[in-house]
């Protein structure tokens, strides 16, 4: 199992960055990849961006593709998420998830939640 917990998240206007963090604990090295997903109210879970613990290879949807970047710190076993410019349609809890190679997200954190306004 890994624990996952989220931080940073919160209300800014459009166009501010946020940035945040996520924290990992226990058996880390039985789940590679780490990502951001997030969930707009009576929205489905999103993909948002993921990273490798090992080599730091990135991957990035299509709508946060040049906003948003994801780095990990493996001395802190932290994974970030930052992001700029932010939009209103950025509004949403953002869940910090892990997954084996070729597996799906099953590791979740409880979420943070973040609020853009106009």
């Amino acid at each position: 199992q890994v624990q996952l917990v989220e931080s940073g998240g919160g209300l800014v206007q459009a166009g501010d960055s946020l940035r945040l963090s996520c924290a990992a604990s226990g058996r880390t090295f039985s789940r590679d990849r780490m990502g951001w997903v997030r969930q707009a109210p009576g929205k489905e879970r999103e993909f948002v961006a993921s990273i490798t613990w090992s080599d730091g290879s990135t991957v990035y949807a299509a709508p946060v593709k040049g906003r948003f970047t994801i780095s990990r710190d493996n001395v802190k076993n932290t994974v970030y998420l930052q992001m700029n410019s932010l939009k209103p349609d950025d509004t949403a809890r953002y869940y910090c998830a892990a997954k084996s190679y070729g597996s799906t997200w099953d590791q979740w954190g409880q979420g943070t939640q973040v609020t853009v306004s106009s």
